[in-house]
């Protein structure tokens, strides 16, 4: 429904009122794992938007040679490690070099387009200070790397660019973020970032806490397509098994955050509050097929024509994730490899039987794919 209603609006970007140059804080958390980073730094230094810092923080890494020297990149090996990510962040805000006007959260993995900090500078300028760019792929090189981006693509159109259009707000990706730096402050001082600091694994998802943040109180989080960010997309089905059962623990914790939602935008009658929190707490794609193939079972057994209606509902609900794949362009590798999603799905319910121990079973996920931003683009 929101898909077919969004298709009434068009974005609303007014060029002329780009006169700030904001200056941007990139923040880079790696863990265990630094080199990965280089061709991210060799990225944001090529940057069309030249008015930045980059912080590196290295945790538990051991010291290399990134074979380049600039004014703009500080790196950070923090003694005693942190294990956290939220952790990291504090650490480089903690030592700017100087005031920034945004912070700017980005993963080792990924890459920023040229533009990207440009896209995101129009953006504050139209006065937002939630601003979430696109995260896509950086690779497609398996079928599980395929199927992992065509999620990526379909969450990119129908929770984040969809609710942007009508006047609510994006789910945020986890990088690939600016937020205004007092705003973000703010965010980190909050109860729900201190005392996650103790609950190492079981801590809330660091996305989900500032978007709840955000959106209590009232802010909008806009989705800025063209600011793309590339990132690293799993590859192997033990990958997707150990990705999937941290979201989906992260997502069974952010339930009730997502039903506050939906009663504040109901009670401060917010369409922005009450639109993300229907958002938010609707369950993951795999969670709803396996659903509406249940009832259409039971229905088929307690009420033969009614279970038509249901039998429509379920085509409706394939027909939207093929419409909004459409919709979103995506490259003929991920068509091609639409075969793949069954397999990409029984992975994701074996996660279900992983969440119960998250200090035991959610591990970090390892980065191999040393990419150029050349080569991205190339292709």
């Amino acid at each position: 429904m929101t898909v077919v209603f969004s298709r009434l609006f068009k974005e609303k970007i007014d060029p002329a009122k780009v006169d700030t140059n904001y200056d941007f804080a990139c923040i880079i958390t790696a863990y265990k794992n630094v080199a990965i980073t280089e061709h991210l730094v060799q990225s944001l230094l090529k940057q069309t938007h030249q008015n930045f810092h980059i912080y590196l923080v290295a945790d538990e890494c051991n010291p290399i040679d990134f074979s380049m020297e600039d004014d703009r990149l500080t790196v950070f090996y923090p003694d005693p490690s942190l294990r956290l990510k939220a952790k990291s962040i504090i650490h480089a805000i903690k030592h700017f070099k100087r005031s920034h006007d945004y912070c700017v959260v980005l993963d080792a993995d990924n890459l920023a387009h040229p533009d990207f900090l440009k896209e995101i500078n129009l953006y504050a300028n139209q006065g937002y200070r939630s601003i979430q760019g696109q995260r896509t792929a950086k690779n497609l090189d398996t079928v599980y790397a395929c199927a992992d981006s065509t999620g990526e693509f379909y969450k990119n159109f129908v929770e984040r660019y969809v609710p942007y259009l009508i006047g609510s707000s994006s789910v945020i990706s986890g990088s690939g973020m600016a937020v205004e730096t007092n705003l973000y402050k703010a965010y980190l001082d909050s109860p729900e970032i201190q005392m996650g600091k103790e609950m190492w694994k079981k801590m809330l998802q660091e996305d989900k806490i500032l978007q709840n943040f955000l959106l209590r109180k009232n802010e909008k989080i806009v989705f800025a397509k063209n600011a793309i960010v590339y990132d690293e997309k799993v590859t192997t089905a033990d990958q997707v098994e150990t990705q999937r059962s941290r979201w989906l623990y992260s997502y069974f914790q952010n339930l009730p955050n997502s039903s506050g939602l939906i009663w504040r935008g109901l009670t401060n009658l917010s369409w922005n509050q009450l639109v993300f929190g229907v958002i938010t707490i609707a369950p993951p794609l795999f969670i709803l097929l396996f659903s509406a193939v249940f009832l259409l079972a039971i229905g088929i057994l307690v009420n033969p024509y009614m279970s038509i209606y249901l039998f429509m509902g379920l085509g409706v609900f394939f027909v939207n994730i093929l419409w909004s794949l459409y919709l979103s362009e995506v490259p003929d590798k991920i068509w091609s490899a639409i075969w793949g999603l069954p397999l990409f799905v029984w992975k994701q319910v074996t996660a279900l039987f992983k969440m119960g121990n998250p200090n035991k079973n959610f591990k970090h996920s390892e980065h191999t794919k040393a990419v150029r931003i050349e080569e991205i683009l190339k292709d």
